[in-house]
């Protein structure tokens, strides 16, 4: 009878503690984007207001206090978390900063373009761990992977239909359930090298988060978050929405309003806005800045009735968190061990004028460091039996960082690793001077491979043309010479470019269509070489593309 009394008690016990229940739940999310595997912190101040900003140990010590004060904690990246990384981290295949990453508490990372510059395989390999297939195991005697998830929901697998990664993870807070949809942007097909993601298709976002809507609300789930590697532009500011402008102001609108606030990346910059009703935010790049998000969700719904949010600066008044410092630390040191001096360079090498604000301010897109990587790599495939190239160029975007020569002029190897941190290889192979033309015109904006600004290709020495933005779209181009001698439409040329463009990569499809391909050596290495060949380097200072009035 005792027993009987007990069970009949319970359902009350239980009505009366539901009733007791806070009616909201409070959850946080700590976003990032764009971190590219800036382990160590920057010297001097940062970039944000004068304030030193920066650092993986003190992005973590932020984190984990945040993390300790409120339990319904997660956090989350909006891609770019590796690739394109400074030499400490991308040395060693970026492992070091999967492992910070690891001791963090990164939970879930949608992909973005740079996390498929390797391809899909070695994008594989850092979800699910393992040495690398040629390099082995650089950083440390193993590698775990990463602890947190991958999500990719619209890259598609073309025969079988399945995404690389699942395409949105649940977590649940206090009895009420979020979802989280992961995607990179649709573009990224053109922004890495073909060979490495054959097979692969990159759907359109909005479309492809809509059509996950009524499969997560059918699992009684309302509040719904999306990470989204595509982003937008301010005109100031990094905890306000001025001028917000770029592909996430068409996005957001399109999106199903049962997502209730959406994480950005790509275009490196920070703000806090509202667009459609949504809260729409990103913390910057290079891990200087994190998004503090409140969501109060409604435990009788589930959904989300406030969203708030704050970007705050990665500031180095805390103490760093230790064990991710001592992981910085392993890598730095590990990577010093290889940092040897390759030669000399008499004056700073710079990409001013090559970047796209400068065309867009009226420069001819030409850069002295975009001069002087386009004749290494014409060095390295001039001879014969190497390609017998006669012409090289060079991508604006694989040029990363300047090249400033050190005490006495010295240029280390971190320092060209920092130029070219994607390890392509150089192709030459035979173009007429009629698909020159074509591939020239295909820098520009309006013309049939529809690119989204100019990129203007890096010549090597003895190549020079003209091009006017006053003429119409495939006309652009002008005076294209070699050696003096104009270039004949039907004649045939040896061009390198590195595997990235000869895949077709930014778009430059014709380098698609080049024939008598023969592989050379990696950029980073040819840069290496010319300037141990070379003797001290020194800039040349000519312009080799003038703009036409």
């Amino acid at each position: 009878m005792r027993s009987i009394a007990l069970l009949l008690l319970l359902p009350l016990a239980l009505l009366a503690s539901a009733q007791n229940a806070p009616s909201q739940v409070s959850v946080k999310l700590l976003a990032i984007n764009d971190f590219h595997g800036q382990l160590e912190a920057p010297a001097g101040p940062g970039e944000i207001g004068g304030v030193a900003a920066g650092g993986a140990a003190y992005l973590a010590a932020h984190i984990r206090t945040l993390q300790a004060a409120h339990p319904h904690t997660v956090f989350v990246s909006a891609g770019d978390l590796i690739n394109a990384s400074p030499f400490a981290s991308a040395l060693f295949q970026d492992e070091p900063t999967i492992e910070a990453m690891n001791e963090m508490g990164l939970a879930l990372n949608a992909v973005g373009n740079h996390e498929f510059d390797e391809g899909v395989a070695e994008l594989r390999r850092m979800q699910a761990g393992g040495c690398h297939p040629q390099h082995g195991c650089r950083f440390r005697q193993g590698f775990g992977g990463a602890r947190f998830e991958f999500l990719a929901a619209n890259v598609v697998n073309e025969a079988t239909g399945q995404t690389l990664f699942p395409a949105y993870a649940v977590r649940e807070f206090d009895g009420v359930r979020v979802a989280f949809i992961g995607m990179t942007l649709q573009a990224t097909g053109n922004m890495v090298s073909a060979d490495g993601i054959a097979g692969w298709s990159f759907r359109n976002e909005w479309q492809t988060a809509n059509a996950l809507v009524p499969q997560i609300r059918a699992q009684g789930i309302e509040a719904i978050v999306l990470l989204i590697h595509e982003g937008g532009f301010t005109t100031s500011g990094y905890d306000d929405c001025p001028g917000l402008s770029g592909p996430i102001v068409e996005i957001v609108p399109r999106l199903d309003p049962a997502i209730d606030a959406v994480i950005t990346g790509h275009t490196h910059r920070a703000y806090n806005c509202r667009v459609d009703g949504r809260l729409v935010t990103s913390a910057g790049a290079l891990g200087r800045m994190f998004t503090e998000i409140d969501l109060t969700l409604d435990r009788a719904s589930g959904d989300v009735i406030r969203a708030a949010a704050r970007n705050h600066i990665v500031t180095r008044d805390l103490a760093p968190h230790p064990v991710v410092a001592a992981v910085v630390e392993e890598a730095r040191r590990a990577a010093a061990a290889h940092d040897r001096v390759c030669g000399e360079l008499t004056a700073p090498a710079t990409r001013e004028g090559q970047l796209a604000r400068d065309v867009r301010a009226g420069a001819s897109g030409d850069s002295a460091l975009g001069r002087l990587v386009a004749d290494a790599q014409l060095w390295a495939t001039a001879p014969p039996a190497r390609g017998g190239a006669q012409i090289a160029f060079m991508n604006p975007g694989g040029l990363r960082e300047d090249l400033v020569p050190g005490a006495g002029g010295a240029v280390r190897y971190s320092q060209l690793f920092a130029v070219h941190p994607f390890g392509n290889q150089l192709v030459t192979m035979t173009l007429t001077g009629a698909q020159i033309r074509e591939l020239l015109e295909q820098q520009f904006p309006g013309y049939s491979n529809a690119q989204p600004y100019e990129r203007i290709l890096q010549a090597s020495r003895g190549f020079s043309y003209a091009w006017s933005a006053r003429s119409p779209p495939g006309r652009r181009v002008q005076e294209m010479r070699l050696d003096g001698a104009a270039l004949d439409p039907a004649g045939r040329y040896r061009v390198t470019v590195n595997s990235f463009l000869a895949s077709g990569g930014d778009k430059f499809s014709v380098l698609a269509q080049g024939s008598d391909r023969q592989a050379g050596m990696s950029d980073v290495d040819a840069l290496e070489a010319y300037f141990r060949a070379t003797g001290p380097v020194t800039p040349d200072p000519h312009i080799r593309i003038t703009r036409a009035p």
